[in-house]
């Protein structure tokens, strides 16, 4: 058996741009994904903890140490600059990987920078 199962998480980070007019995507300081093992392209769901709004792009790697997180085309509708979103990219796991899986959480501030990086959902006492 196949499971689905969150490989990486960027929680918390702060909307820096929302860029209509570019063709799609959401554009990710590239060293926050290589901090939580997403790779350019990667398909990833976004959730808007403003306004609650769920979709689906792909990444596109932004300048490193940017602290970008710039959603692009028809997804730019979606958010504000300053909106805190959190980003989850998922993988299929056989039954065999499972026992040795660990997924990425990178717990972000205010300011995009990585707060610490866990291996599994950080306990709600933490994000409070």
């Amino acid at each position: 058996m196949l499971r689905t199962m969150m490989k990486s998480k960027i929680h918390r980070a702060r909307v820096t741009e929302a860029n209509l007019n570019y063709v799609g995507s959401i554009t990710i300081d590239e060293e926050i994904l290589d901090k939580v093992g997403i790779l350019p392209h990667e398909k990833v769901q976004i959730v808007n903890n403003n306004n609650g709004a769920r979709l689906e792009t792909y990444v596109i790697a932004g300048e490193r140490g940017s602290k970008v997180f710039c959603l692009n085309g028809a997804a730019a509708r979606l958010v504000q600059p300053d909106d805190i979103i959190i980003v989850v990219s998922y993988g299929i796991i056989s039954e065999e990987e499972l026992k040795e899986f660990k997924p990425k959480v990178a717990v972000m501030d205010e300011h995009n920078n990585i707060k610490e990086v866990l291996e599994q959902e950080p306990p709600l006492s933490s994000l409070l």
